[in-house]
């Protein structure tokens, strides 16, 4: 079993160089100009109806390569049309290391795609999943690396400009375990800016309150339908990353034993249903405190639980005023880490070191969770399980 970062390439490649000498066996979705995209095998359905697939891009000189295509649900409405094309022109202005990039929208047979880079590594969703079949968060180091990644592609986003020079007020909405995914190189990928706010000249917003994205992370503003800042995504990225060093959620315990929420609360609209019951979630986002952040970073070194403390205030004003400063203050809590631990810089070799353990660990106690808990063998699991996409393995799509 490979358990470095490149024996797990190396692996990869040879999968899929056999799944081409069997072209026959996949079929092609459908044919841009000169570039084919073929099926390889279907990565996810989301509850909000759209597909991820994994395919590979043929073009006729011989050139090819992995991507990720988006089939999405098609829109039903003027509004959602629009909001489509506002979010693939919106994706085409995002050119960061830690941005997927999207490289085409195509309409085929009334169906539209949304062609963008794939990423071969587990989503942090799939991470969980894997920390929790070994018993074991990752190390403090990663989830610092990968926070500070993730707040660097957010600073980014957060300043991006119009043609005019005009800051888009772009917010992500959408910052969760299933957006953000590892490569086996070790780089950082945020992902699904399908759920973004911006002032975008002509931008239809979100009728009726309709909240979009996972709530289980997002913030109390935007559960509770007031106004959107910058600060909102850097909550959501504090409680990724509390799970991430942990493997609880935030509100673990409490929803252990979920309450009855009063007649008269108000249910803020969803899009698609929270990973957590949605009305005992926004009482517990009402009514959580400094102290359960401080109980629930327990163990993590104090400047790690710092800035987790500050990024989880419920006031969005006590946060961080920039996704920069969230970013920095992520790093300088990597550097005291590695100092206090004797260690050296950790950047991407050592984040791909530490993937592929957790990789190999898991899957040995793959047989010891129960059948059919979707937590254990959430999306793109089986893909990564032993470090190599099935490349072999094809089904009609």
């Amino acid at each position: 079993m490979p358990t470095h970062p490149s024996q797990l390439r190396s692996h990869l490649i040879t999968e899929e160089e056999r799944a081409r000498a069997h072209p026959e066996r996949r079929p092609t979705l459908f044919q841009v100009a000169d570039t084919r995209y073929v099926y390889v095998r279907t990565l996810d359905t989301r509850p909000n109806g759209e597909v991820l697939m994994l395919a590979e891009r043929q073009e006729r000189h011989g050139l090819s390569g992995p991507v990720l295509i988006r089939r999405v649900r098609s829109p039903a409405t003027f509004e959602r049309r629009q909001r489509l094309v506002e979010e693939v022109q919106l994706a085409y202005r995002l050119n960061h290391a830690a941005i997927a990039r999207v490289h085409l929208f195509t309409v085929q047979s009334s169906k539209p795609y949304v062609i963008m880079e794939y990423v071969d590594g587990p989503t942090l969703d799939a991470v969980l999943s894997l920390m929790a079949l070994r018993r074991q968060p990752v190390s403090t180091a990663f989830a610092l690396y990968v926070g500070a990644e993730v707040a660097d592609a957010l600073a980014y986003a957060h300043r991006l400009e119009d043609d005019q020079g005009a800051r888009l007020g772009l917010v992500h909405r959408d910052v969760s375990p299933r957006n953000v995914s590892v490569g086996l190189g070790g780089e950082v990928k945020l992902t699904h800016f399908g759920a973004a706010y911006t002032h975008l000249v002509g931008r239809e917003e979100t009728r009726g309150g309709l909240r979009k994205g996972d709530a289980a992370y997002t913030s109390p503003e935007y559960l509770n339908c007031l106004p959107l800042t910058p600060a909102a995504d850097l909550f959501s990225l504090g409680l990724v990353l509390l799970e991430l060093a942990t493997g609880r959620h935030l509100f673990h315990d409490a929803l252990e034993t979920p309450a009855a929420p009063p007649p008269s609360r108000r249910r803020a609209p969803v899009e698609e249903e929270p990973s957590l019951p949605l009305t005992h979630l926004m009482m517990l986002m009402d009514a959580y405190t400094p102290d359960d952040v401080e109980e629930a970073t327990t163990g993590l070194p104090e400047g790690f639980r710092a800035v987790l403390g500050k990024a989880l205030r419920k006031p969005a004003a006590e946060r961080y005023a920039t996704a920069e400063d969230m970013r920095d203050a992520l790093r300088e809590c990597l550097v005291q880490a590695q100092e206090a631990s004797g260690g050296g810089p950790y950047g991407r070799k050592e984040a791909a070191e530490e993937l592929a353990r957790l990789i190999t660990d898991a899957s040995q106690h793959r047989d010891e969770a129960e059948p059919g808990d979707e937590r254990f063998f959430s999306s793109g699991l089986e893909a990564h399980e032993l470090g190599a996409a099935r490349f072999g393995e094809t089904t009609e799509p």
